[in-house]
C-alpha cells in the first residue's frame, strides 16, 4: 500500500461528517454569526485571486455606468470592500461581529456605513437604503431557508435604483455543507420581478461546478404615454 491510498477518506466518512454538521445547522444566521464572533472570516472568495478578480469588474461597472451610490447586502468582513472604489457606500449584514469588525475596519472613511441586516424587521418604505447598485456578493447560495433566500431578494432590489449586480452561483448542486445550498435563483427573479431585466452574465474568476458569476439586472423604466393616452390624460385632466 502506497501513502497516498494510506491517507484517502474512508469512504461514507465526508458523508458521516456533514450528517453531523446538518445535525447542529440551526439557521443561516446564526451561522454567520458563529463564524464571525470566534474569529473566523468571509471566507476563500473574498479573499485572494477571487477577491482581487470580483473587484476588477465591480470597480470597472461602476466607473462605465456612473455609479454615484453603492448598497451591499452582506458586506461580511469587510475585505472584499477593501478593495473596492465606490462613491458612497452602506453595507448590512446578518452579523453584529462582521458589522463591528467593518465598522473598526473603515472607522476613517466617511464615504462608508454600516447597518446589522434583521430581515424581520426591515421596511425601509422611505428607501433609505436605496442606491444606483444593489449588491449582492457569495451570499445567494448561503441562504438555505426558502423563505430567508425570497424576503433577502425582494429586499435588495427594492434597494436597486439603477441596477442589481448578483454574484452567485445559478444551479442545483447536491451534497454540499448545511450552511451552502445552491439554487437556480434567476428563475425566481424572473418570475417575481418584472420591472427589471437581465442584461447579462459574466464568468466569474473562480473554476469548477461551482463557479460564481456575475449576473447583472438593469430596472426596466416606465415607457412613455402613448399620443393616446396623452391626448385622453389632457382632455380629462
Amino acid at each position: 500500500m502506497n501513502v497516498r491510498n494510506a491517507i484517502r477518506p474512508v469512504p461514507g466518512v465526508r458523508r458521516l461528517s456533514l450528517l453531523r454538521q446538518r445535525a447542529t445547522f440551526t439557521g443561516s444566521a446564526d451561522y454567520w454569526e458563529f463564524n464571525y464572533s470566534h474569529g473566523g472570516n468571509s471566507g476563500s472568495g473574498s479573499y485572494g485571486e477571487l477577491a482581487r478578480g470580483k473587484a476588477n469588474f465591480l470597480n470597472a461597472f461602476v466607473r462605465e455606468h456612473s455609479i454615484a451610490s453603492v448598497v451591499e447586502f452582506g458586506c461580511g468582513d469587510g475585505n472584499q470592500l477593501s478593495l473596492a472604489d465606490y462613491p458612497r457606500y452602506a453595507g448590512l449584514d446578518v452579523s453584529s461581529s462582521a458589522i463591528a469588525m467593518c465598522e473598526e475596519r473603515f472607522v476613517e472613511d466617511l464615504a462608508k456605513s454600516f447597518f446589522r441586516y434583521d430581515a424581520a424587521c426591515f421596511a425601509d418604505r422611505g428607501g433609505w437604503f436605496s442606491a444606483d447598485l444593489a449588491l449582492s456578493l457569495d451570499v445567494v447560495y448561503h441562504l438555505i431557508e426558502d423563505n430567508v433566500f425570497e424576503t433577502y431578494i425582494r429586499h435588495l432590489f427594492a434597494a436597486g435604483e439603477r441596477f442589481v449586480v448578483l454574484y452567485s452561483t445559478n444551479v442545483v448542486l447536491s451534497g454540499t455543507a448545511p450552511h451552502v445550498r445552491h439554487r437556480c435563483f434567476s428563475r425566481w427573479v424572473d418570475a417575481e420581478c418584472p420591472q427589471w431585466r437581465l442584461m447579462g452574465v459574466t464568468p466569474g474568476p473562480g473554476a469548477g461546478s461551482a463557479r460564481a458569476d456575475f449576473f447583472v439586472y438593469e430596472r426596466r423604466t416606465a415607457s412613455s404615454p402613448s399620443a393616446l393616452a396623452r391626448t385622453l390624460m389632457a382632455r380629462f385632466l
